[in-house]
């Protein structure tokens, strides 16, 4: 690994995931293209978002982060936007409400949109094409010229970004967030169902305690706190050229901020140690997370540390568990273990998502509720056996009403159902239901913490 790092000394390390382009003058031009543009978020934000993880790491407040598997720019709305806000919003004031802790809310949002694949090429019809990575490399249409990777496309996610942030900032501080409207928060399609009366029954406690507080003095008014909120972004940060176009030395501290998200991570298939993006995370201030899965060892996750933690600056790194609800029990405990003992500050959340995708027998790909919230209550289990902090939730979800997840008790999706209304670019999303009962569920189990 290189001593001196720079935001491209990544380039002369071993890089995987990367879209094999066809004319690389092209990408140049768009990278400097890109390199001229504003930042998408300031070193500030990034800072008080790293205070807060660091509140997180010590027990004090609780992580939620989610949001799409892989945005779209055919399904970039307002509506849309605005649905995942809504839903999040839910989930953070049942948490907060129940639990008496304060929530660090981060969106799987307004960056999120290159996947990795497990191969370079995918066969459909007979027919071999370059495998779908996203609409930052190319379009899900199964003919060689949507498969081929575009870097025109990389401009069309930064601006597709900035308009996102845009309407989140306006969403958070123009009175979207005021706790007067929690009963507002609740999506139509959700108001009848059993879930949707047992959230207003919380609304209703959240309203009256506000009522309380304005008799004595303290309101929305005067209280920015009860009306302004904020929504930090995060995506996987998987185009190094795109997040080395969006690095800029912050004019204050001389330090160097990717300003394309206010955290990002680096996903279980490209944290080789000795791998482009480890070199290039190593570098940069940003809170970080690393996904860590059922191949993961004690002394490599170590190694990883202290190379994107050396200092051990807590609300610095997040390990985002995802081992699968048949492998957390076994995998998880001795990595903890190692970590505790070695005295790392971290924070760990749970990724209930990805190691629990099934195949279905009509052949689309889904993951049960029932293995997601398995997954999630063996992560606590985990945590209070060894004493340690379960700090935090990582899912992949929606605010809208899709099938695509099977299971739970709001929802009650069966495989029959899936091609009802199975909308996501790559994998399945929770949707507003499943996402809120989540919510509860962990909720009660902080509680009883």
């Amino acid at each position: 690994m290189s001593k001196i790092w720079t935001p491209n000394s990544w380039r002369d390390l071993p890089i995987k995931q990367q879209p094999i382009y066809q004319d690389m003058k092209k990408v140049k031009k768009v990278e400097k293209e890109l390199s001229s543009y504003p930042p998408l978020i300031f070193a500030e934000e990034a800072r008080q978002l790293k205070a807060q993880l660091a509140n997180v790491a010590n027990g004090n407040a609780f992580l939620l982060q989610g949001g799409d598997c892989a945005e779209s720019f055919k399904a970039f709305n307002a509506n849309n936007i605005k649905s995942l806000f809504q839903v999040m919003m839910q989930m953070a004031v049942v948490m907060t409400f129940s639990a008496g802790k304060p929530v660090v809310k981060v969106g799987r949002i307004a960056g999120q949109f290159a996947k990795p694949r497990s191969s370079d090429f995918e066969t459909i019809d007979g027919v071999q094409y370059p495998s779908y990575r996203g609409d930052i490399v190319n379009d899900i249409a199964a003919d060689l010229k949507s498969r081929t990777p575009n870097p025109k496309k990389l401009l069309k996610a930064y601006n597709q970004s900035a308009a996102t942030l845009n309407l989140l900032r306006a969403f958070a501080r123009g009175g979207m967030a005021d706790l007067n409207k929690v009963h507002s928060w609740n999506l139509n399609y959700m108001k009848d169902h059993t879930l949707g009366e047992k959230y207003e029954e919380l609304a209703s406690k959240i309203s009256e305690s506000l009522k309380f507080m304005e008799a004595c003095g303290i309101n929305s008014s005067n209280t920015p706190t009860l009306n302004q909120t904020t929504l930090y972004t995060s995506h996987e940060a998987l185009l190094l050229n795109y997040e080395e176009a969006m690095t800029r030395k912050d004019s204050l501290t001389g330090d160097w901020y990717d300003c394309s998200a206010h955290m990002l991570w680096i996903g279980d298939r490209t944290r080789g140690l000795d791998e482009a993006h480890i070199e290039y995370f190593r570098g940069i201030k940003n809170p970080i997370g690393c996904k860590v899965g059922p191949s993961m060892k004690e002394d490599e996750l170590i190694k990883l540390i202290d190379k994107l933690n050396p200092e051990n600056e807590a609300g610095r790194l997040n390990l985002i568990v995802r081992m699968g609800a048949n492998n957390i029990a076994e995998k998880f405990p001795k990595l903890l273990k190692k970590v505790e003992s070695e005295g790392k500050k971290v924070v760990w959340s749970s990724d209930p998502m990805h190691g629990n995708v099934e195949k279905a027998d009509n052949g689309y790909k889904t993951r049960d509720f029932d293995n997601i919230l398995g997954e999630v209550k063996q992560f606590f289990q985990i945590h209070k056996a060894q004493g340690s902090i379960a700090g935090g939730i990582h899912l992949e979800m929606t605010g809208q009403d899709v099938t695509e997840c099977t299971g739970s008790k709001s929802s009650n999706i069966t495989t029959n159902d899936l091609t009802s209304r199975y909308h996501t670019q790559c994998d399945p999303r929770l949707n507003a239901d499943q996402s809120l009962e989540l919510a509860f569920m962990i909720a009660e189990t902080m509680k009883e913490a």
